[in-house]
């Protein structure tokens, strides 16, 4: 057993109450065995807290092979064709089947980015456990006030799906289709209802290009829809979302491939968190995120898969063990970024990501064989390896 905030323990044992929290752990010797509990035994297998996905698109369930375009933006574009062929019924089933394959997976945490709200529906309505947020477009100033009364509007009807542990949040996507007002408009409206809010930045190189010095694939876009200009001085997008009141301790920085020195120092200033997608920061764009200089900053990090478009199938274990070559973690610190340092960069550590007496009881089973090293066998596993998973003490793979 990992319990994470804890040594390994062999034979470990957990016992869940029926609220579906932890309220003992430890050598199973050591742990009570009330009369009516339902025993399971689980041999050459290594029991953990169920792992974090801090940046998932599960709307886009369904798509994987479809869009393979190698340049970045026309990707996009192939996206948005394809969302454009699905209905609101196509896409909440499609959310429900990626919240499902997550959980065959060992995962029982997802932090997800969408414009269509079935995520949202799709977490509430099988009970699961994520925080879903809202994304806004548009690069118009002077839309700003249009945009944000729609978007308002949005966030209410989809906040009644804002039950149990689901969390709604709030998604400027990203600084080549969000004006800076937009971002600070967004910004705003989520700190005042207290919802956290997540950022695509410093992902595609053109990006930076874009706010230095308005050239790039995503200047010559907005030029054929009527914008000049998007910053007056030559910045940093990370530099940016600072100057349009983004970035804070309740924020999630995606991908945040092409930064600097002066960037992470910002990040710092302000306690973002990241969420780190190795494999598909290298398939759209050939480059690795400086994940190591974050870690020796400080920074919260977590681990994400992005898309099944981006990368399939979804497999954190996988993304775990190519940020552990770019880190230099330990075994235990990578299973550690895979569950409590994933909780941690969503703020939700007080209540999962360790097996810990009090939390939920979000448990996973790996299949290793017998092993002397558990945390090393769990990052030599795969999606098929993992036998079992609970979310909140309920049985869901």
């Amino acid at each position: 057993m990992l319990p994470i905030d804890a040594e390994p323990i062999a034979n470990g044992a957990l016992l869940i109450d029926e609220q579906g929290r932890i309220s003992a752990v430890g050598p199973d010797e050591a742990v009570p065995t009330p009369e009516n509990a339902l025993v399971q035994h689980f041999d050459d297998s290594v029991i953990l807290p169920g792992l974090i996905n801090t940046h998932t698109h599960l709307e886009l369930t369904g798509f994987a092979g479809m869009a393979n375009d190698p340049d970045f933006w026309e990707w996009i574009k192939q996206i948005i064709a394809l969302k454009a062929t699905r209905d609101d019924e196509a896409f909440f089933n499609a959310a429900s089947a990626g919240i499902r394959s997550c959980w065959a997976a060992g995962v029982t945490t997802v932090c997800d980015m969408g414009n269509t709200g079935s995520v949202i529906a799709a977490l509430d309505a099988l009970g699961a456990s994520g925080i879903a947020h809202h994304e806004a477009f548009d690069m118009h100033t002077e839309e700003t006030a249009v945009v944000m009364k729609r978007f308002s509007r949005e966030l209410d009807r989809l906040a009644k799906h804002a039950t149990g542990r689901v969390g709604i949040g709030v998604s400027p996507h990203a600084p080549y289709t969000v004006s800076g007002s937009l971002y600070r408009a967004v910004s705003e409206l989520g700190r005042a209802h207290g919802v956290p809010i997540g950022v695509h930045v410093a992902e595609p190189a053109d990006e930076s290009a874009l706010l230095r010095d308005f050239t790039g694939v995503f200047a010559d876009a907005l030029r054929k829809r009527g914008v000049t200009h998007v910053s007056a001085v030559p910045t940093s997008p990370i530099a940016w979302l600072d100057q349009h009141g983004v970035l804070g301790s309740r924020t999630l920085c995606v991908h945040a491939i092409h930064t600097d020195d002066a960037d992470t120092a910002i990040m710092v200033q302000r306690g973002v968190a990241v969420a780190h997608c190795p494999r598909s920061n290298r398939r759209h764009h050939h480059a690795d995120a400086p994940v190591g200089r974050y870690v020796d900053a400080g920074l919260r990090i977590g681990l994400g898969t992005d898309s099944e478009v981006s990368v399939a199938p979804l497999d954190l274990l996988a993304e775990a063990r190519e940020a552990r070559m770019l880190t230099g973690w330990s075994a235990a610190d990578t299973v550690r970024a895979l569950t409590l340092g994933g909780a941690e960069a969503l703020g939700l550590e007080s209540a999962t990501g360790s097996l810990t007496t009090g939390k939920w009881a979000d448990v996973a089973v790996v299949r290793t064989g017998e092993t002397k090293a558990p945390a090393d066998a769990v990052l030599a596993s795969g999606n098929g390896d993992v036998i079992a998973t609970w979310l909140g003490g309920r049985r869901v793979h």
